[in-house]
């Protein structure tokens, strides 16, 4: 008989970091159950998507809301539930309030990066917090394809007028947990109507106008895919330079011009689908994250 896979517990959390130089420090909290002096991290919350829970239990243990910046390695490890996986993130520290201590985390402390590797209490970590250091301070950039949309077939209209489905609108809800988590300040869209309605969600919550472009359509797109290439590759430098996160939409005919312009290889992206490319100063690419839509 086939033994039967048992799925890891999942958690997540982040390397948190504020200012620079020699007055850069990182959030560690002490944990009275356990004696120890950790990276801030829980577990993730039924269908909740992990970038998410990196934000959501930094700021409850902490106090400080972050934005994610480039993704770290997993650490792995067992516990008497079983196998266990927590996903790190670098993050950024946006704002920050006073936690009263309990139970669970009743001290932080932000911790001058010389001696934050001798206070960890575990090496995994130490290991997380050295990579964290490593890497240049990032944006994040993303490029998504439109939400569900109105099967052509039951639509009569102008195609580019064409409506999300409501399965469409559950995705573009969820959207804005992961642009929230990213940090995104600058929305660009195709003119189409499914792709400014799949940034509308996130627009409203963040007070943000969307910005619609004509060479992100399909009807111009797919006509000048190299400059849809060169207006992609520009617009992620300029992310980097300025330090905006950035969001830009289109549709599967040019997606991959898209892509290409973010100097990754093509890659399927189902409706609602999101590429994080995390991005440096002068807007070279240091990492990316591939996300599928996550389920309402």
């Amino acid at each position: 008989m086939k033994a039967s896979t048992v799925r890891p517990i999942r958690s997540a959390g982040a390397v948190v970091l504020r200012g620079q130089g020699t007055r850069r420090a990182v959030a560690l909290v002490h944990r009275p159950a356990y004696n120890d002096w950790s990276l801030p991290k829980g577990k993730l919350e039924k269908r909740e998507p992990a970038y998410a829970a990196a934000v959501r239990e930094v700021e409850e243990e902490t106090g400080v809301r972050i934005r994610l910046g480039a993704p770290l390695s997993d650490i792995t490890y067992r516990v008497l539930k079983g196998p266990k996986v927590v996903h790190f993130w670098v993050g950024y520290a946006v704002s920050e309030t006073a936690r009263r201590p309990d139970h669970e985390v009743d001290e932080v402390e932000w911790v001058p990066i010389g001696l934050a590797r001798e206070r960890l209490t575990y090496a995994d970590e130490t290991a997380v917090l050295q990579e964290a250091l490593a890497m240049p301070d990032t944006t994040a950039f993303i490029v998504l394809r439109h939400a569900k949309a109105t099967l052509r077939k039951d639509w009569s209209g102008d195609d580019r007028k064409r409506p999300i489905d409501p399965k469409g609108k559950a995705q573009a809800s969820n959207l804005v947990d992961l642009l929230d988590a990213y940090g995104i300040g600058l929305l660009k869209s195709s003119t189409s109507t499914r792709c400014v309605q799949t940034l509308e969600p996130y627009a409203k919550a963040a007070r943000l106008p969307v910005k619609p472009v004509s060479l992100l359509s399909e009807e111009v797109g797919e006509e000048h895919l190299a400059g849809v290439q060169r207006y992609v590759r520009k617009l992620m430098v300029r992310s980097g330079q300025t330090r905006v996160g950035t969001a830009v939409c289109g549709h599967r005919p040019v997606l991959p011009a898209m892509i290409a312009g973010v100097d990754l290889e093509p890659h399927p992206m189902v409706a609602g689908a999101t590429l994080v490319v995390h991005v440096d100063d002068e807007g070279l690419v240091v990492a990316h994250e591939w996300h599928d839509p996550h389920p309402a």
